[in-house]
């Protein structure tokens, strides 16, 4: 039950999203409007996605929903490393401090080095301008 409905809230949208979180802690829109100082209407907008939230207000709605901003803006695909990262990054915490330091120094040097050719093909790009 569970991993169906994890599967069914990486496919939806901020306002599905929205509505099922709301639905899985047995709010009804005009109490979650309460709860975050919106009206009913408001909230009804968010979940048809005639609305979108600010920052402020998606902050008051994760925290009475019980979740994070990330799991209702973002598909998970959208954030967070892959399944085979993941699988690197915990081998890498079961090791020792200095291992992991020289592993962040490497990770470290290569995303400098990727940056720098990426700045310099934007300065190239630029400069022909």
């Amino acid at each position: 039950m569970i991993s169906l409905l994890s599967e069914m809230l990486i496919i939806m949208s901020f306002s599905e999203r929205l509505t099922e979180r709301r639905k899985q802690q047995g709010l009804t829109q005009e109490e979650l409007g309460e709860l975050v100082g919106l009206t009913k209407l408001q909230i009804y907008r968010y979940e048809k996605g005639a609305s979108q939230p600010t920052l402020e207000v998606l902050k008051k709605l994760a925290i009475n929903l019980n979740t994070s901003i990330d799991s209702l803006v973002f598909d998970e695909a959208e954030r967070g490393p892959n399944d085979d990262w993941k699988y690197r990054f915990e081998l890498i915490q079961t090791m020792s401090l200095e291992e992991q330091k020289a592993i962040k120094l490497v990770l470290d040097g290569m995303i400098y080095k990727h940056q720098a050719q990426i700045n310099l093909i934007q300065l190239d790009k630029d400069l022909g301008d």
